[in-house]
């Protein structure tokens, strides 16, 4: 699997010119330790139509943080590809951490399922954009496989709706009960 997933990155490096070189070196600066996806969380918890959704999202990163990175990725060790492939120059310093499953991606899907989850189509669809986008600097930096990408979409789908059922069960829990009492 790992010579075909190469051979897909060796592909994409046929893309590189300067704009995107530049593009996909800042883009993915915003989903470094889900920047973009805490600043998303903290303004929607600020907001009280949109608290619930905000911390939905919260809850989800923080579980993401401690499942991926102290979790799977320790666990399956996966070298990042520019290890494998000297010759590739690369556009960002070296990460320090492991490869599987893409961190980036998965942060960035679960706040998409959350919003989509909540009805916030608008937003969900803005970032998906963002998402894709993000997965797909990922790749073009030769930072992840291709499978290191799915396996972070398919865990924050799953992380979205997981996050999703325990604020929900919580909230009519706790907060809908009292309110009622």
């Amino acid at each position: 699997m790992t010579t075909f997933e190469l051979h897909i990155l060796d592909l994409l490096q046929k893309l590189h010119c300067p704009v995107l070189d530049v593009f996909n070196k800042y883009i993915t600066v915003l989903g470094n330790h889900g920047l973009i996806w805490i600043i998303v969380a903290i303004i929607l918890a600020l907001i009280p139509k949109t608290r619930k959704v905000g911390i939905t999202i919260g809850i989800g990163l923080v579980l993401h943080l401690i499942v991926i990175n102290y979790g799977i990725k320790p666990l399956v060790a996966r070298n990042r590809p520019y290890t494998l492939n000297p010759d590739i120059k690369l556009l960002v310093s070296p990460l320090k951490d492991y490869s599987f499953p893409s961190g980036h991606t998965c942060a960035a899907f679960l706040s998409v399922t959350i919003l989509f989850l909540n009805d916030m189509k608008k937003e969900g669809y803005i970032a998906l954009v963002l998402g894709v986008i993000l997965a797909f600097s990922r790749l073009y930096l030769y930072v992840h496989y291709p499978s290191d990408i799915l396996a972070g979409l398919i865990l924050g789908i799953l992380f979205g709706y997981v996050s999703n059922w325990l604020v929900n069960t919580i909230y009519l829990k706790f907060v809908v009960k009292n309110i009622g009492d």
